[in-house]
């Protein structure tokens, strides 16, 4: 098989290599989605690349394609393994304004979280869970930082996402009759106790720092998560947002309203 690109010196591989760094990604408004799994997902939830680098044949591609020497593709892949495909897309719009909200929301709200690897989880337990989108505020990792795209595993593709600042967030919050829940350490209600239901933003704090005076100032509620005293002060963020999500669509739905099987519930 002969390639369009045989060498890592060539200026668009480079191009790719940049595209690792939040600097180059903010400047061209592009980023990274790698793999075949990945990529199709994106391409089925509308999305249309800016161009395809492929290694190998064997998967459906949109617009313009070119062919690189495996390795070389590999050597632009993040992780060192494209396998096979890396496509380059055009950020997505990540405005308060993006978001259509339901009649009775449930939004998780994300505040200084700084793994990526946390966010994309957030974004793919979220999807799971139903919630209507998510919202980031304060310095959190940039959404389309290359690990948040993989561990999101579609999410990112699908569910609303915005960032914002409590400044902006706020008011809109307010505007909309949403009320705040806030999930901490050092929370007066119990999670199991706490009313979860009718429009709602849950807000999920950084595990360090936690939350944010401004944040806690603004929620109605701090409700904990009940844990034993084995020595655990606090769980993960993104387990934090699990358990506080999944809680919130129990009480909405009620323990008869659940359909299981509506989506896969192991890993993949």
């Amino acid at each position: 098989m002969s390639y369009d690109i045989t060498s890592s010196g060539n200026e668009r591989i480079k191009a790719l290599v940049r595209l690792r760094e939040r600097v180059e990604r903010d400047r061209t408004g592009i980023f990274l989605v790698e793999g075949p799994r990945l990529y199709g997902r994106a391409l089925a939830s509308g999305l249309t690349p800016v161009i395809t680098y492929v290694s190998e044949g064997g998967v459906e591609t949109v617009g313009e394609v070119l062919s690189v020497e495996p390795s070389v593709l590999d050597k632009a892949s993040y992780r060192k393994r494209s396998e096979g495909i890396i496509g380059v897309f055009h950020h997505l719009e990540t405005g308060l304004n993006r978001i259509e909200l339901p009649a009775d929301p449930l939004l998780l709200v994300i505040e200084d979280i700084e793994k990526p690897g946390n966010l994309g989880a957030m974004l793919r337990t979220a999807a799971a869970a139903g919630a209507d989108a998510v919202v980031t505020v304060g310095g959190t990792v940039d959404p389309f930082n290359p690990n948040v795209v993989r561990s999101s595993t579609g999410a990112l593709f699908t569910l609303p996402l915005a960032v914002s600042s409590w400044e902006e967030m706020i008011p809109w919050l307010e505007d909309h009759g949403i009320g705040v829940v806030a999930a901490s350490p050092d929370g007066d209600v119990s999670l199991w106790d706490a009313d979860l239901l009718g429009p709602l933003a849950l807000v999920i704090g950084a595990e360090d720092a936690g939350l944010s005076e401004q944040a806690s100032a603004i929620a109605r509620e701090l409700v904990v998560i009940p844990q034993t005293d084995r020595g655990v002060d606090s769980l993960n963020a993104s387990v934090a947002a699990a358990v506080v999500l999944f809680e919130a669509v129990r009480q909405r739905r009620g323990r008869q309203g659940w359909v299981r099987g509506v989506g896969k519930t192991t890993p993949n």
